[in-house]
């Protein structure tokens, strides 16, 4: 079982419905990386990324669900190597 409480949320920033996920879990993500494509109640494209390197722990919606403001995507753990650029 996954220790979800050393991993960060990644949360939808809005009203709409999952258009396209670009991760899979145990997969690698990197800082800024497009995770999740949300089409809002208004008819826009959201893009979800997430402010850090890490491996995907969970996924929690699948494509054509609705969500939510705050409503949990994915749960991504963080590398502990810290990476960057000038």
């Amino acid at each position: 079982m996954r220790d979800l409480k050393s991993s960060e949320m990644v949360t939808s920033p809005c009203h709409g419905v999952v258009e396209d996920i670009s991760i899979q879990i145990n997969s690698r993500v990197y800082e800024w990386e497009s995770l999740f494509t949300i089409k809002t109640d208004e008819g826009h494209r959201e893009t979800v990324t997430i402010g850090l390197s890490g491996t995907v722990d969970s996924l929690e919606v699948q494509v054509d669900e609705e969500v939510v403001p705050g409503m949990v995507l994915a749960y991504i753990k963080e590398d502990i190597v810290v990476s960057g650029s000038d």
